[in-house]
C-alpha cells in the first residue's frame, strides 16, 4: 500500500512539474512574442510636425480590434478595427501636426461597405483644406472608388485600373458531391432563398440571377455617383468605359481621368515633401495607421468608467448556437451580452453592430428575444456592415432604428433545412453503419441513409413555421403587415439602398451614425462608448502598444487564394435548419 501512494505522489509530483514547466514556456513565449513586437519599448508614439498620415490596408480591417499572439511568426497580431479607422481620420482632421493624408492602396483587404464608411470620413477630412492623395500600382474597383474621394489620384507607370463593371461569382459544390458519393436533402422556403443551390445544382437559377442582378446593379451604380461626383465623369461615359473595356492601361486611366498622373512611389515622396515643406534632402514625417492610432492616448481616459454611456455590441460572423468562437455569434454568448447592457444602469442606449451572413435558426431567436427585452428597456439601433442579412437581419427587426450603408447586403428573410445523406461515400471507403431505434424514427438526420418522404415532410413543417415566425416578428418590428414582408422576403437578398426603398432600413449610414442616432434617442449631450463583449484591462493595454504585424501562416502561404479554403472550411457548419444568405458569392 505504502508503495502505491508513493507511486501517486510521485505521478502528482511529475505531473504537477510538467504543468510548472508548461506555464514557464508559456511566460518566456509570450515575453518573447511582446518584445519582439515592441511593447516593452520606453519610447513613446508622437506626432512629428508637418507629417503625413499613411493609411494601407494590407492587413484585415475587422468591425472589433483584437490582439492575439501568432507563434507561427513569433509575433503579436493586432487587427484594426474599422471604427479605429474612421476615428484616426477624425482625429487627424483637427491634428495640426497632419498636413494630409497618404492613402497606399495597392491592396485593400476591406469589405465595399466598409470602404464606404472610410471614404465618408475621408470626404468630411477633406472640409478642413487638408490634401489627401492616393497611390497604387493597381485599382480594383473597390479600391478606386475609395481612392477617387483624393484631391490627386496617382498610379504607377505600366499600373492598371480596374474598370469593368462588377461581377458576382457563386461557387457551386453538385459535382464534387456526386463525385465524393455524398447526396444533399434540401428543404427551403422562398424562392430567392440560394444558399442551398450550391448543394443541388451546377448554375444559378433564374430567381437567384434576378436577385444577384438587383443588388449588384445598386452597389455598381453607387459606386458611378461617387466617382462621377469626385472625378466629374459622366455616369453615362463611366459605363461606356466599362463596357468597352476603356481603360486598359495606365495611359487610357489618365486620358479619360481616372488618375491625374502616372508616377512611381519615390515621386510621389517627393510631392509629399513639397506639400508639407520638407526639404527634398529630409525625411518625410510620415506616420502610419496604427502608430497614430496608439498616439498621445491616455490610457487612463480610456479605462475610467463613465457615468452615462452607450453600449456598443459587436456582432460578427456566423450564428451559432452556444457560446461560439471569437468568429462566430454564439447565441448563448451574444444574448448574454446584450442582457448585460441591458441592466447595466451606466448604459442608456445600445448600438447592436451587425456582420453576419446569418445562420442557424434557432440561434437567432434566442438573439432575437434578447433584442426585445432590450428594445423595451432602452433605445436599441443596429448598425449593418458590409452583410446582416438572413439571420443576421433576424435579431436586427426590432431595433428602433436600422442603419446601412448604400452597398450593404441585407434581407435574405427566409429559411431552408439542409442535410447530407453520404450512403454511397461510406460505402465507397468501406464504412457500414448498423442502427438500433427505440421508435420509427429515432435515426432521422443520420448520413448513412436517405431521407424519407415523411421526414422530409416534417422538416418542411418546421421550415414553414420558422418562416412564419421570421416574417412575423419582421413585420412587427419593422410595422410591416407580414403580407408584405413576405413579398419581400422569400429569401431576397437587397442591397442596403433598395432595402431603405422597401422599408427593411431606415437610414444610411455607418456606425458613428448609428451611435449619434442612439445618443440622441437617450437624450445625451455627453457620453462615455462601452465596447461588448468587453475587454479587460490587459488586453486595452496591449492594444495600445502593440502595432500590426504578418498575417497567418496559411493565409500568407495561400495569398489570394485564401477566401477560397475559408469557404470551404465553413461548408461543414451548413447542416441543419438555417437563415442564411449565400455567403459563397464574391463580389469582384
Amino acid at each position: 500500500m505504502k508503495g502505491f501512494f508513493n507511486h501517486v505522489l510521485a505521478s502528482m509530483l511529475g505531473t504537477f512539474l510538467v504543468l510548472i514547466f508548461l506555464v514557464i514556456i508559456n511566460i518566456i513565449v509570450f515575453v518573447s512574442i511582446l518584445s519582439s513586437s515592441g511593447a516593452f519599448s520606453d519610447e513613446e508614439v508622437k506626432v512629428s510636425e508637418n507629417s503625413v498620415l499613411t493609411l494601407t490596408f494590407k492587413n484585415k480591417i475587422a468591425d472589433r480590434s483584437s490582439v492575439k499572439p501568432d507563434l507561427n511568426t513569433m509575433k503579436i497580431k493586432k487587427i484594426v478595427s474599422l471604427k479605429e479607422v474612421t476615428d484616426a481620420v477624425k482625429k487627424a482632421k483637427e491634428d495640426d501636426k497632419i498636413k494630409g493624408i497618404y492613402l497606399d492602396l495597392s491592396i485593400l483587404n476591406v469589405g465595399i461597405a466598409s470602404v464606404e464608411e472610410i471614404r465618408n470620413a475621408l470626404k468630411d477630412f477633406k472640409t478642413s483644406g487638408k490634401f489627401i492623395i492616393a497611390h497604387s500600382d493597381f485599382y480594383t474597383h473597390k479600391s478606386y472608388y475609395l481612392a477617387s474621394v483624393a484631391d490627386e489620384i496617382f498610379l504607377t507607370p505600366s499600373g492598371v485600373v480596374q474598370f469593368s463593371g462588377l461581377s458576382a461569382q457563386l461557387m457551386f459544390f453538385k459535382s464534387l458531391l456526386e463525385n465524393i458519393g455524398v447526396e444533399p436533402e434540401i428543404i427551403r422556403h422562398g424562392k430567392y432563398k440560394s444558399a442551398v443551390e450550391p448543394f443541388m445544382s451546377d448554375k444559378m437559377s433564374d430567381a437567384n440571377k434576378e436577385q444577384t442582378q438587383k443588388y449588384l446593379s445598386s452597389i455598381w451604380n453607387s459606386i458611378l455617383k461617387g466617382i462621377h461626383n469626385q472625378r466629374n465623369i459622366s455616369l453615362e461615359d463611366l459605363n461606356t468605359y466599362a463596357d468597352e473595356l476603356s481603360v486598359t492601361g495606365s495611359e487610357t486611366a489618365k486620358k479619360f481621368n481616372f488618375v491625374d498622373d502616372l508616377k512611381y512611389e519615390d515621386q510621389i515622396i517627393t510631392e509629399l515633401k513639397e506639400k508639407t515643406g520638407i526639404k527634398p534632402d529630409e525625411d518625410l514625417n510620415k506616420i502610419s495607421l496604427s502608430d497614430y492610432i496608439n498616439s498621445e492616448k491616455n490610457l487612463e481616459e480610456i479605462l475610467k468608467p463613465k457615468k452615462e454611456n452607450i453600449a456598443v455590441i459587436y456582432a460578427e460572423g456566423e450564428i451559432v448556437d452556444g457560446e461560439g468562437s471569437d468568429e462566430q455569434i454564439g447565441s448563448e454568448s451574444l444574448a448574454k451580452t446584450i442582457r448585460k447592457a441591458r441592466e447595466d444602469e451606466s448604459v442608456k442606449a445600445i448600438v447592436l453592430r451587425i456582420n453576419s451572413p446569418g445562420g442557424s435558426a434557432l440561434a437567432s431567436e434566442v438573439i432575437w428575444r434578447e433584442t426585445v427585452l432590450a428594445e423595451q428597456t432602452k433605445p436599441l439601433i443596429v448598425s449593418m456592415g458590409d452583410v446582416a442579412a438572413s439571420g443576421g437581419y433576424y435579431i436586427a427587426c426590432q431595433a428602433d432604428t436600422i442603419v446601412a450603408e448604400p452597398n450593404t447586403i441585407t434581407g435574405s428573410i427566409g429559411v431552408f433545412g439542409l442535410l447530407f445523406n453520404a450512403k454511397k461515400l461510406l460505402k465507397n471507403v468501406g464504412i457500414t453503419i448498423n442502427t438500433v431505434n427505440t421508435n420509427t424514427y429515432s435515426d432521422m438526420g443520420n448520413p448513412g441513409r436517405k431521407m424519407t418522404d415523411y421526414e422530409h415532410g416534417k422538416i418542411l413543417q418546421s421550415v414553414e413555421e420558422i418562416y412564419s415566425t421570421f416574417i412575423t416578428h419582421v413585420g412587427e418590428g419593422r410595422n410591416l403587415p407580414t403580407d408584405s414582408v413576405d413579398a419581400i422576403g422569400q429569401g431576397r437578398v437587397w442591397s442596403g439602398e433598395d432595402a431603405l426603398n422597401i422599408g427593411l432600413v431606415d437610414i444610411l449610414g455607418g456606425l458613428q451614425t448609428a451611435v449619434d442616432i442612439a445618443a440622441d434617442k437617450a437624450h445625451l449631450q455627453t457620453y462615455g462608448i462601452k465596447y461588448y463583449p468587453e475587454k479587460d484591462k490587459l488586453s486595452v493595454i496591449l492594444e495600445k502598444m502593440l502595432s500590426d504585424t504578418k498575417s497567418s501562416l496559411i493565409e500568407g502561404e495561400l495569398g489570394e487564394a485564401y477566401p477560397y479554403y475559408e469557404k470551404l472550411k465553413k461548408v461543414k457548419t451548413v447542416s441543419g435548419i438555417q437563415a442564411r444568405i449565400p455567403y459563397f458569392i464574391e463580389i469582384k
